[in-house]
């Protein structure tokens, strides 16, 4: 991921985790005024890596967005166990819901954008009255609101990850947001992603485990604070990361010496460019609270590619207004849809 030069606009990141949606926006031309996380170690990770960001340890039910009214995107992962398969997909009944945190931040800031994340399965049926309410409120405020489920592997990401988007927009921006499509076509897999790193210590099989790791991985799951190790996943997970050739059952500390026999563990640093972090991004914390980290996280990547058309959408309907002040397009607020 190459940073570009582009006219910078100003984001609040909320519920921050280790920095995968941030860096893909700061690579898309945002400044983040604010980084808001709950959790210690995800912080320590951000500030080690960016010590210029403003990050706030802080619960995003306790913050006070005031100070930052009028920031140009306001974006963010809340928690997904309320609405995973993996768990007991309570929704809205979940004490971990922050998306009513996340809206009450919309309203105190008024951003021209608003982007969020979650699992996939915030778009099963069973959601869709809450996601009404979601869009609904959003348009209280004045927002044109969209859904759409996005496939990490059509972004370069070498993994299964499909994410659902929330984007909600004001009225002069919204004409001009169009969702990337990414590209389906051109996977890059596991083996090219991690050969370099596997080859490091100058393993002498790495181009035969190449050959076998030749597909995208499963999805990362990087289990809660209170439960989940350093392994890749549950079984079925396991037996597809087995199928590429990569023990799925825990990490290893280093990459395979000259003449390792068997089946490679992923290290640390291996995981996180199987989610789409860059190379020089680093984690704090031991080896399963770093895990956590990078399986919790939403690919740069995507992040950058969403993160790019909403920063066009911006500046085209900023850069309308500069030229039309005086004419006030009518644009009628549409039911949110899930597209």
């Amino acid at each position: 991921m190459t940073k570009v030069n582009l006219q910078k606009l100003t984001s609040i990141e909320v519920c921050a985790g280790a920095g995968g949606q941030a860096i893909g926006l700061e690579l898309a031309g945002f400044d983040h005024v604010a980084l808001v996380e709950i959790e210690e170690q995800f912080c320590s990770t951000l500030r080690f890596n960016r010590p210029e960001w403003n990050v706030i340890q802080a619960d995003l039910n306790e913050f006070d967005g005031s100070p930052y009214s009028g920031v140009d995107l306001v974006a963010g992962g809340v928690p997904c166990p309320p609405f995973s398969k993996a768990g007991k997909q309570l929704g809205q009944k979940d004490e971990r819901d922050l998306f009513p945190a996340a809206l009450r931040l919309v309203n105190q800031t008024q951003p021209k954008a608003v982007m969020i994340e979650n699992v996939r399965g915030l778009l099963d049926p069973k959601f869709e009255s809450y996601r009404n309410e979601i869009s609904a409120e959003l348009e209280e405020m004045g927002y044109i609101v969209d859904w759409k489920l996005l496939h990490a592997a059509h972004f370069g990401v070498p993994q299964l990850r499909p994410r659902t988007l929330m984007i909600a927009l004001k009225p002069p921006y919204a004409p001009h947001f169009e969702w990337p499509e990414g590209n389906p076509n051109k996977p890059v897999s596991v083996g090219d992603a991690l050969h370099e790193l596997m080859s490091s210590l100058g393993w002498k099989k790495v181009n035969e485990w190449r050959e076998k790791a030749s597909k995208v991985g499963p999805t990362l799951v990087g289990g809660s604070k209170k439960h989940g190790g350093a392994d890749l996943g549950p079984t079925r997970a396991r037996a597809g990361w087995l199928s590429l050739g990569v023990d799925a059952r825990g990490l290893t500390e280093s990459p395979p010496l000259p003449d390792f026999e068997g089946i490679p563990r992923l290290t640390v640093k291996m995981a996180a460019i199987i989610q789409g972090f860059p190379k020089n991004w680093n984690f704090t914390g031991k080896k399963t609270a770093s895990y956590r980290q990078v399986g919790n996280a939403f690919p740069p990547p995507v992040a950058e590619a969403v993160g790019r058309a909403v920063h066009k959408a911006i500046t085209l309907g900023d850069q309308e207004l500069a030229t039309t002040p005086i004419v006030r397009r009518k644009i009628n607020l549409s039911p949110a849809r899930v597209s």
